[in-house]
Parts: C-alpha cells; sequence; structure tokens
C-alpha cells in the first residue's frame, strides 16, 4: 500500500511565529529532488559495487561522515545525505505497509546487539582479507547488499525507515548527536493535531514536548523539517545550541 501523501497545512499569521518558513518550505522541496535523484542511483551504486570491488570503500567514507556530522548536527546524515535513506523515502515507502514500528527495534538491547554482530562481523573480515583492498571492499559491498536487503524486507512489513533504528551507524549517531540541535515546541502555540508525527519518518511524536522537556527517542530525530513545515502553528523548530 503506497503512504498517504504528506500535505501541509496552510498556516495563517501566527502571533509571535518563528521566521524562516518560507526558506525551509524551498529546503523540503530540495529535499525531496535529491531523495528522489540519490534513492534511483542507490541500487545502481549496489550493483557497481559487485562489478567493481573497490567502490565498497564508498561505505566507510560514509561511516565516517556520518558519524562526524552527527557530533555537530544530530542525525542530519540520515536523511539528508545518505543515500539507502533516501532510496527508503523516495521508492521504498511507495511498497510499505506503513505500520508502527516496533518498539523494541528502537531500545537499546536489540540495537547495541545488532551493533556489537556486525562490528565483530566487520573486524573479522577486514583481518581475514587483509590487506588485499579489493577483498575488503567486496566484503563492504556484501555488507551492504545484506543489511539493504534486510531494510527492504522491514520497511514492506512496517514502514520503510524501520532498519534506521538497528543501523549501526544510525545507532552510534544516535547517541553521539543526542543533544545536537533538539527539536524544540512553543507549547503555547501547539493544539496537538498531530500533524507533526503523521509527517515523521521515524514515528517521532514532537507534540509530547508539550508537556515533556525531552521527546522519547530524540536522538532518532532526522533533522528532516517535515514536522515543522506541517505544523499549522509554526510551534515547532531546532535550537542550535544544546
Amino acid at each position: 500500500m503506497s503512504p498517504k501523501p504528506l500535505t501541509f497545512p496552510a498556516a495563517g499569521p501566527v502571533s509571535g511565529a518563528r521566521p524562516g518558513r518560507p526558506r525551509l518550505v524551498k529546503l523540503l522541496a530540495s529535499r525531496r529532488r535529491k531523495q528522489a535523484l540519490m534513492g534511483a542511483l542507490f541500487p545502481v551504486i549496489v550493483a557497481a559495487g559487485w562489478v567493481f570491488p573497490l567502490a565498497g570503500f564508498f561505505i566507510p567514507l560514509c561511516m565516517v561522515l556520518g558519524l562526524g556530522l552527527a557530533a555537530f548536527r544530530g542525525r542530519t546524515w540520515c536523511d539528508w545525505l545518505c543515500p539507502r535513506g533516501s532510496f527508503e523515502d523516495a521508492w521504498l515507502a511507495r511498497l510499505s505497509r506503513q505500520t508502527r514500528i516496533p518498539e523494541f527495534f528502537r531500545r537499546a538491547p536489540l540495537r547495541l546487539a545488532v551493533l556489537a554482530f556486525l562490528m565483530a562481523m566487520l573486524t573479522w573480515q577486514l583481518l581475514k582479507r587483509w590487506p588485499d583492498p579489493y577483498a575488503i571492499g567486496a566484503f563492504f559491498v556484501l555488507l551492504l547488499t545484506v543489511t539493504t536487503g534486510v531494510a527492504v524486507v522491514l520497511g514492506m512489513i512496517y514502514q520503510q525507515r524501520a532498519w534506521c533504528y538497528l543501523c549501526p551507524i544510525g545507532t552510534l549517531a544516535h547517541w553521539l548527536g543526542k543533544n545536537r540541535r533538539p527539536l524544540t515546541l512553543a507549547a503555547e502555540r501547539c493544539t496537538a493535531c498531530q500533524l507533526c508525527t503523521r509527517g515523521c519518518p521515524m514515528q517521532l511524536q514532537p507534540a509530547v514536548l508539550k508537556a515533556a522537556p525531552r521527546m522519547p527517542h530524540g536522538g532518532d530525530c532526522l533533522k528532516c523539517g517535515l514536522c515543522v513545515a506541517a505544523c499549522p502553528r509554526q510551534a515547532l523548530d531546532f535550537a542550535e545550541a544544546a
């Protein structure tokens, strides 16, 4: 079942509204184009890796860049720059059942288990294949292919971003960037309409910030801005320092 397209309600004048909404709308339009392009290229990148194993070194580069960006901007990489994330939002979402991502996917025990298993496998394979760059690159391609297969299955069963809770780089970025550019809510303007929740690709619930200082699983916010754009009262924004 294809997901219902998110429509952003027109917002009338709001007293004390936060600035920058026109810029955000333009930014989100750019995001959609970027995700459509990168999402279409992602299967080509995976296929090319099987022919040119050295292309597999693109994967550790993405890992380093993703974690480096998380230290300053939170999980921004996972939405705006991750090729697989773009594929999930732009294309896998069309095949997804769009059901609730299981809560245990979001909790530390399973995420730590997946992280530990994949990191152990990575270390073992690197030592086994060292120093042959072609063999190492081929393993990175295999790793990307297998995890993408898992991501596709989970995305079709639940929601397209289900794997993003289990992705080792996503998990590390969650912890590393947990308090970077947190989402903030002007409680006096929030009407609890839940449009922000409906727009979130990670199925977070920004409206809970009306009654709580922190949003559950807030470290997994991808800084995509969809909730900010969806809010008809312009109550949401990202803090630049935390």
